[in-house]
């Protein structure tokens, strides 16, 4: 799986907006089929959002894009849900995102049902990624349940905007009001041995520099990616999302140093006035295999 530190949203009833979705850069593109869509525009939307997932995983490739293609189908308890699911699985679809997750059983029961369509349409078990968004208390609150229930599920979301909605909280622009939910989610990925979990849109799309802050927060709290609503946002997300040349730089020194100490039987050095022990090494290899990773997403 290519890194994921962009997913931009696109709503699923806009042609336009979709076609142009996929060639700007993004890790990942989801076309929506929840928020963004009228209830009216729903079930007729299923059929060209699909095509559009079909038509971007033919182009992968060929046409200068390399963006995955999700789904955000609509949540687990409206009616358009498993016909969204019934409808999305199939050959060409990467990922279906699942909204307001609030227990593993909704898991298991999602789990299912893409399996099932999945051998029904001749597709290998586990073809299509399952991408849960917390967005409310009680998926907050059963998280290390929703993390340890041994799904596809490779990495969580965080969804801040129901989240402020569920709590009555008022959204600012410091986001010190997500501070717990953030942390709580990427402890209870990193404790059920899932991948760094993607963190919430940025809504106020004039406020640059506060996008940029929410960015850096959510790589510091050990997220490795964020979701996007707006294209500008693509490349500063990126970039936050990404080890710095000097980053790479630093810790193939740290690496090249310690390897040759430990050769000669040390296991602890000072490099340009730090300590470096294995903890530190561990990191910069860390560095320099997301790197590569985003390295591949281009390939």
């Amino acid at each position: 799986m290519p890194a994921l530190r962009t997913l931009l949203f696109a709503p699923g009833n806009h042609p336009r907006k979709v076609e142009k979705a996929f060639k700007l850069g993004a890790d990942a593109v989801i076309l929506d089929l929840e928020d963004a869509v009228a209830i009216s525009e729903k079930e007729v939307s299923r059929k060209p959002v699909l095509a559009a997932l079909q038509n971007n995983h033919d182009k992968r490739g060929k046409s200068g894009t390399h963006s995955l293609g999700y789904v955000r189908v609509n949540s687990m308890d409206t009616e358009f849900c498993f016909a969204d699911i019934h409808e999305m699985v199939s050959h060409g679809i990467d990922g279906i995102m699942l909204p307001k997750v609030e227990s593993s059983q909704q898991l298991f029961a999602a789990d299912w049902m893409i399996g099932e369509l999945e051998k029904q349409n001749g597709m290998a078990c586990g073809s299509i990624d399952l991408l849960p968004i917390i967005e409310t208390a009680r998926g907050l609150r059963d998280i290390h349940e929703i993390c340890s229930s041994a799904t596809r599920v490779k990495r969580l979301a965080f969804g801040a905007a129901d989240y402020t909605i569920d709590l009555n909280m008022n959204w600012s622009n410091d986001e010190f009001e997500f501070e717990h939910a953030r942390t709580t989610i990427a402890v209870a990925s990193r404790a059920a041995g899932l991948e760094p979990p993607i963190d919430s849109v940025w809504v106020d799309i004039k406020d640059e520099a506060g996008f940029e802050r929410s960015c850096s927060r959510a790589r510091k709290l050990g997220f490795q990616g964020k979701m996007c609503i707006y294209p500008p946002q693509i490349d500063p997300c990126n970039q936050a999302f990404s080890p710095s040349p000097e980053q790479i730089s630093k810790a193939t020194a740290i690496i090249q140093a310690f390897e040759e100490a430990e050769s000669e039987g040390s296991a602890s050095i000072q490099l340009d006035g730090h300590f470096i022990d294995y903890p530190i090494v561990e990191k910069a290899r860390r560095v320099l295999a997301l790197a590569l990773k985003i390295s591949g997403n281009s390939e």
